[in-house]
Order: structure tokens, then C-alpha cells, then sequence
């Protein structure tokens, strides 16, 4: 008797479990596709994300004007200079393959390819002065190179002059370093 008890609960929750599972799942789709509401928070900081991003473009813009202004040829196109710039940046990341899958694109829209290796060499010269910590200073470095991939590192300080065996100044003797303590 308890079994069959049992037995009718079961078909009675199976009628409400179907339909409560196909509602639970139609309501989980209408909220997915509806997007969440926008406070003025949010719309105040989207102004300020636009103006940022308009400000971006501007710069974008900007240099590819210079670089068509300063190229003669068709290495001053908006084009080449955007795939051979990113070629230089990926090679200097160390990422060969999508590098070479970009210069097959640079070289499909017909940009000199020799423009990339000068970029690059120029950019090798001005390794030590391109900081991670800094913010676009690797692209700024590559646009420069870009630009002028004959530009040479400024000049370090001259080196202080060496001193002679018998002047006074001259450095001690370096002495080897103790041993380390053994137990």
C-alpha cells in the first residue's frame, strides 16, 4: 500500500516537474537576450569611454597621416604602414608565425617588404630604451622606426676615462668571495 502511495506522488510530481523545466529554461533565455539595464553610472562612465576612444582614433589618424606625409612610395600607405608595423611588433614579441602570416598579407597589398627588415633594424638599435613598465613605448619606438628606420640611439654618456696602473684612483684588486659555511 505504501508503495503505490509512493507511486502517486511520483506521477504527480513528474506532471509539475516537465512543465516548471521548460518554464525555468524559457525564462533563463529572455533574460540572457535581454541586456542589463544602464544606470547613470554606467552612461556617465560610456561618455567618458566614447571621448577616450574618439581621442584614440584621432591618434591613429594622425599617424598615419605623418607616416604618408614623411614615406614617398607605398610604404606611406594607411595599409602598409598598419600590417608593417604590426610585423615589426610581433617579431619583436617573438611570434614568427603570425608575423609571417602578416608580412604574406603586407606583401599581398604590394608593400616593399625591405621597409620591414629596416624597421626592425632600426628597432634592434633602440632595444635597451623600450620599457614594458612604460606605456606605448614599444609602439611609439616602432612608429618612430617606421617613420625613419635609419634613426640612430642617442649617444650614451662618454665613458670615464681609464685609469692608468699608477694613478691613485684606480679600482682595488678584486678579492674572491668567501666560501659558504659548510655543517
Amino acid at each position: 500500500m505504501r508503495q503505490r502511495l509512493l507511486q502517486g506522488r511520483f506521477a504527480v510530481l513528474r506532471h509539475f516537474v516537465v512543465p516548471g523545466l521548460a518554464l525555468m529554461l524559457g525564462i533563463g533565455g529572455a533574460f540572457a537576450q535581454s541586456g542589463a539595464p544602464q544606470n547613470a553610472d554606467q552612461s556617465g562612465k560610456s561618455a567618458a569611454a566614447a571621448a577616450e576612444a574618439a581621442k584614440e582614433n584621432q591618434r591613429k589618424t594622425d599617424e598615419f597621416a605623418e607616416a604618408a606625409h614623411a614615406i614617398n612610395g607605398p610604404a606611406g600607405n594607411p595599409e602598409c604602414v598598419w600590417l608593417g608595423r604590426r610585423v615589426v611588433q610581433l617579431m619583436y614579441r617573438d611570434d614568427l608565425d603570425t608575423a609571417f602570416r602578416h608580412l604574406d598579407l603586407y606583401d599581398r597589398f604590394g608593400c616593399p617588404g625591405g621597409h620591414v627588415q629596416a624597421a626592425f633594424r632600426c628597432l634592434t638599435r633602440f632595444l635597451p630604451q623600450i620599457d614594458d613598465k612604460v606605456a606605448n613605448s614599444l609602439n611609439n619606438r616602432i612608429h618612430a622606426c617606421w617613420i625613419n628606420p635609419n634613426a640612430q640611439p642617442q649617444a650614451a654618456a662618454a665613458p670615464a676615462p681609464a685609469a692608468t696602473a699608477g694613478s691613485a684612483t684606480a679600482a682595488p684588486a678584486a678579492t674572491p668571495a668567501p666560501a659558504p659555511a659548510t655543517k
